[in-house]
């Protein structure tokens, strides 16, 4: 029997948001149902984060951080959005 995902397209993942980004959606995580094949751009592409990324901001994949940013996201996945660690 094929995959759910293969069957009608669809795809859950979970967007974790940390620091300012979170206070800015007011949430720390969001559940997301997504098409099949949809890549990591195109959620930042949905959410307006360009430019937090273009700020630093990184993008973890299921742990594996700094990730292309045209990778595909599975069924399951869990995407982090990090902010720029600063120090002193």
């Amino acid at each position: 029997m094929r995959k759910q995902e293969s069957i009608d397209g669809a795809i859950k993942v979970k967007l974790l948001f940390f620091g300012p980004l979170a206070e800015k959606l007011n949430q720390r995580s969001i559940e997301l149902s997504l098409l099949y094949g949809t890549t990591i751009n195109q959620i930042i592409d949905r959410f307006e984060l360009k430019s937090m990324i273009s700020d630093g901001l990184v993008v973890a994949l299921d742990g594996d951080i700094g990730v292309d940013l045209d990778t595909e996201v599975k069924d399951s996945s869990e995407i982090a959005f990090l902010p720029p660690v600063s120090g002193g």
